[in-house]
């Protein structure tokens, strides 16, 4: 306990103001230390569906992500993922974000089903990314470069959350 105590320029001790130091001290090691790397990126894991399109979609996962791109063998970006998906099933979707964002209707979040698009805001643009909702706020994208890969990510996930700007139903 006598660790906390500090002598002030007048000459008393006190208590408190060594403990709000320590405290203080404290908290800005704890923020520092947990600024200091990248974010890490964990795997989601996913059980399977009882939906032919989730299930296919979750078998690309670690496909690598390449701009321009829609197909398992070259990779994807995130509407080539999208759309690739979809077709293999029967539904011809418009091959950006952004028109199949304004081709297809609007849904309400509290309405999200297993299959659903949702779209996020991620250059400046309302409708720059999209990925296929799963199911308990999980969703699987071709990601970016810096990711590189296929992935499943999460809806309450600060970044996604920021920049989640709508659903649509193909």
């Amino acid at each position: 306990m006598n660790s906390f105590w500090v002598k002030t320029n007048n000459g008393t001790s006190h208590y408190f103001y060594g403990l709000v130091r320590f405290i203080v001290f404290t908290l800005v090691v704890a923020l520092f230390s947990g600024c200091a790397g990248s974010p890490e990126i964990k795997p989601q894991i996913v059980r399977p569906s009882q939906s032919p399109v989730i299930d296919y979609a979750l078998s690309l996962q670690g496909v690598p992500y390449r701009y321009g791109k829609s197909s398992p063998e070259e990779g994807f970006d995130c509407s080539g993922f999208v759309q690739h998906v979809y077709k293999r099933y029967g539904v011809t979707l418009p091959r950006t974000a952004q028109d199949m964002a304004l081709a297809l209707p609007a849904i309400p979040k509290y309405a999200l089903s297993s299959g659903d698009l949702v779209f996020f805001n991620t250059t400046g643009r309302p409708y720059s990314h999209v990925g296929i909702f799963i199911k308990d706020d999980k969703f699987i994208h071709a990601s970016s470069r810096r990711t590189g890969k296929v992935l499943v990510s999460s809806l309450s996930s600060s970044y996604w959350q920021k920049h989640f700007t709508g659903v649509r139903r193909p």
